[in-house]
């Protein structure tokens, strides 16, 4: 058997300056590691522990660290301990006798080929610091999952649902072709002053099946997301220090910044001026 040094010799390396290289080269190697634990760390801590490894993975990219999913998850959830905030898993549903105002005309495909040709709507519940509740409606477009309008406001009702709708068809241009329109069956959806606007736009309504929210995911998921990278990590004293923060995340960090991981974890305004 022959050893390393007579290797090096047949080879006519000098042995010191062979372990002088594998010692800086291992120096280089913690040296960039220690780099990017930082970023690691920076990033968790401005986005307030929310971000997982894959999302990581993209803001680094971002500040030009290019590596696996593999040596991020090792280095963040390893090696840093950090983790992402965990979303509570949902609860059972009790499934609702089937009791449709309108077809499903989705049918759990929250895809689209274009932009504004399918978009899903709903409520949810906000809390100011004195527990005083907000209502939020949202509208994205299934095309790349964008936030194309968000009004929050003091009542759960149907015009805040007219106006939320109206929002969003004011922001796009003229809209060619039908537009679907997904919603649960809420009384502000299926409602006399709701249903008549959607017809007089040109909006065609859909409907999940009573008591089956997974009929309208994405709408539930960027909840999840608002709520646990948002709103629930802030105690907000007014409802106008609420309604800022809504608006900033859903039209700044949720469409500009966030990547999503249904758009191959590229940003909803990436994937939407991609066509």
């Amino acid at each position: 058997m022959f050893g390393l040094r007579w290797l090096l010799r047949r080879l006519e390396i000098c042995p010191n300056a062979y372990y002088n290289y594998r010692k800086h080269r291992k120096a280089d190697y913690y040296a960039n590691k220690a780099e990017v634990h930082a970023q690691i760390q920076e990033i968790y801590h401005i986005h307030n522990g929310v971000d997982g490894y894959r999302s990581m993975k993209v803001y680094l990219e971002r500040r030009g660290y290019s590596y696996s999913t593999a040596t991020v998850h090792k280095y963040m959830n390893t090696e840093l301990g950090l983790h992402s905030i965990v979303r509570p898993k949902k609860p059972e549903y009790e499934h609702g006798k089937p009791h449709k105002i309108f077809d499903n005309k989705l049918n759990q495909d929250f895809t689209a080929d274009e932009i504004n040709r399918k978009w899903c709507t709903d409520f949810t519940y906000l809390f100011l610091s004195n527990h005083e509740v907000r209502y939020n409606c949202t509208i994205l477009d299934l095309h790349d999952r964008s936030v194309v309008a968000s009004i929050t406001d003091r009542r759960i009702t149907s015009n805040l649902a007219i106006r939320t709708l109206q929002k969003a068809l004011e922001s796009q241009p003229p809209i060619k072709g039908g537009l679907i329109l997904h919603s649960d069956q809420g009384s502000q959806f299926t409602s006399k002053a709701f249903v008549e606007f959607c017809e007089s736009v040109n909006v065609t309504q859909s409907m999940s099946k009573a008591g089956y929210p997974y009929d309208n995911a994405p709408m539930e998921r960027y909840f999840n997301t608002l709520k646990n990278e948002c709103t629930n990590l802030y105690e907000f004293k007014t409802e106008e220090e609420l309604y800022q923060a809504v608006e900033e995340f859903s039209y700044v960090h949720y469409n500009h910044v966030r990547p999503h991981s249904s758009n191959g974890y590229r940003t909803p305004y990436q994937a939407r001026i991609a066509g």
